[in-house]
């Protein structure tokens, strides 16, 4: 077995061995995968933090040993909390940002390792130890409206329904899975929507009664959710209204309390 962590602000995660092929998800600064099979140029991973199975380039990785590895993944991880930070090496003083949830490992006194690479960070930082708050759910949802909307994406600059979600979560120390469709199973269903709290999920499906959108619920009948980008409409039991197009946008499976 073989390890690695991504050492670039955001790589992407594709289907097949190929730059041409769909992108799936994205690893972020800090994440740490193990490596299997090659092809060319590529290796098929699987992502320590939700077990997604993905081919990335061999150029956007680096290796590091099963200690390192088990280093990375046994501590608790401080992450980026704001939208963009900015790391300065050590070696040369180059640049390099580091977006909303990444990892910064073995960080202390603004400093982090990786691999053999020290760096300074500037920005805003904290350990996902700390005690959960659904206030805080709703703080990072909000940092991040109007991100426009990209299949597979986890970041600031382009981002899923469901990477959404979990992003947010993330920051607030629960790890969900990548899809909409696992992260239904996941918490205790309500069955009403009057029921529903702030930072509770609502997950929607298609006609094949298939789930394929997730989104956050807020105060006052509102739901923050990735659909063109991120936004707030109004939700009831019918599903989300989107005052722009005058109809629902989505149509309301169930809603789950994670936490």
């Amino acid at each position: 077995m073989k390890y690695g962590i991504c050492h670039l602000s955001v790589i992407p995660c594709r289907l097949e061995p190929s730059d041409r092929s769909e992108q799936l998800s994205q690893l972020l600064f800090g994440e740490t995968v193990k490596v299997y099979e090659k092809r060319k140029t590529w290796y098929r991973v699987k992502s320590s933090y939700d077990d997604y199975e993905c081919w990335i380039d061999q150029h956007q990785f680096r290796f590091i040993t099963e200690k390192e590895y088990k280093g990375f993944i046994e501590n608790v991880p401080v992450v980026v909390t704001e939208l963009v930070g900015l790391l300065h090496k050590k070696k040369d003083n180059s640049m390099m940002t580091v977006l909303c949830g990444s990892n910064l490992p073995h960080f202390k006194e603004n400093t982090l390792k990786i691999v053999d690479e020290e760096w300074i960070y500037e920005g805003e930082a904290q350990s996902i130890s700390s005690p959960f708050q659904k206030s805080r759910l709703v703080e990072n949802a909000f940092l991040l409206l109007n991100s426009p909307y990209q299949w597979g994406g986890r970041s600031p600059f382009g981002i899923d329904c469901s990477g959404f979600i979990q992003l947010i979560y993330k920051l607030n120390g629960i790890r969900l899975p990548r899809d909409a469709s696992q992260q239904a199973k996941l918490g205790n269903t309500l069955s009403f929507i009057e029921e529903a709290e702030e930072g509770d999920l609502a997950f929607f499906d298609n006609e094949e009664g298939q789930i394929t959108h997730v989104g956050m619920i807020l105060k006052n009948n509102r739901i923050v959710h990735a659909s063109g980008k991120v936004r707030i409409d109004r939700i009831d039991h019918q599903g989300i209204y989107n005052n722009e197009l005058s109809d629902y946008s989505h149509r309301l499976r169930l809603i789950t309390k994670i936490y």
